[in-house]
């Protein structure tokens, strides 16, 4: 099989480098030395996760033959499921014995989901797809070769760059485009989507931040980015076709409430790192703990507003 090669070093770590405390508490298949290693992570989708991996594992397999195709394998990240899932999980590692394994955290968050299964990861990139398949999954080739090939150290799915076909309420457009401009505002942050689910990482990048990632829930992917971008990493931003799920599982209150903390605490954070120049550079825009709390409120208030889209 013909795979990508680096211009740097992305060769796959050794097993457990990542030195992070595992709450993996059962397993089918083990890590493989692959090009990349793509993590579904799911909680209480036991109707949904058998479509998702069929669906992956045969455009995966129809692409073998290209010239840019890459060794993978799909991992099942189970986060403290209540239903069938881990069942209908391992059903499916016995159907796909060679491609897919799976690992069940014994507590729930995605973030948690995503720490465990890449910090246990031998390939030289780590990525990760929502298991409702939003995002175009012809997406993947550019997502996961854009890393093989030495271009960058995190690639990301945009769904707001001009180029990006994007398919959702109304509601949802507003709540997203107005939380990634509250990052760039304040904390100053380049890059455009912080909660697209369609990331990757080279292993080194992986090994560099994931111990430094204090979230384990929804905030996961935006800590990640920022302590990416504040390090120096390169992010590369690839616009995606990508169509909302009717069936959602997201909280939108709940995870609107815990990103405004979160950002709280990274700011705070690099308050302390000795570097007042994000927060100094955004005062003027009123971003202080009364406006925040409004902020918060507002936000909150409109995820429970019916849009019609």
């Amino acid at each position: 099989m013909n795979t990508y090669r680096s211009t740097t070093d992305n060769s796959p770590r050794q097993h457990g480098a990542a030195q992070l405390s595992t709450a993996i508490v059962e397993r089918r298949g083990d890590p493989s030395y692959v090009d990349a290693d793509i993590v579904i992570p799911v909680y209480n989708e036991e109707h949904t996760l058998e479509t998702c991996i069929k669906k992956l594992s045969a455009y995966l397999t129809a692409q073998s033959a290209s010239a840019n195709a890459f060794s993978w394998n799909i991992i099942i990240a189970d986060n403290a499921s209540t239903d069938r899932t881990w069942e209908v999980a391992c059903t499916l590692c016995e159907q796909y014995p060679v491609v897919l394994r799976a690992v069940r955290i014994g507590r729930k968050g995605r973030g948690a989901a995503l720490k465990n299964a890449w910090s246990e990861s031998l390939a030289r990139v780590v990525s990760y797809m929502d298991v409702d398949l939003s995002t175009d999954i012809q997406c993947t080739g550019t997502l996961i070769g854009s890393l093989l090939a030495g271009g960058a150290d995190v690639a990301i799915g945009s769904r707001l760059l001009q180029q990006s076909d994007v398919t959702r309420s109304t509601k949802r457009e507003f709540i997203s485009r107005t939380y990634n401009l509250m990052l760039r505002t304040y904390l100053g942050v380049k890059f455009h989507d912080a909660q697209c689910g369609f990331k990757a990482l080279t292993a080194r990048a992986a090994d560099a931040l994931l111990p430094q990632v204090q979230d384990n829930e929804w905030f996961f992917d935006t800590e990640l980015l920022v302590l990416a971008e504040r390090r120096g990493m390169q992010i590369y931003e690839i616009p995606v076709t990508w169509v909302e799920d009717s069936d959602s599982r997201v909280n939108i209150p709940d995870t609107v409430s815990k990103d405004i903390s979160g950002m709280r605490r990274m700011r705070q954070d690099i308050r302390k790192e000795g570097n007042g120049t994000i927060a100094n550079s955004y005062a003027h825009l009123g971003w202080g703990a009364q406006s925040q709390h409004e902020l918060r409120g507002s936000l909150i208030e409109l995820a429970n507003v019916k849009v019609s889209a």
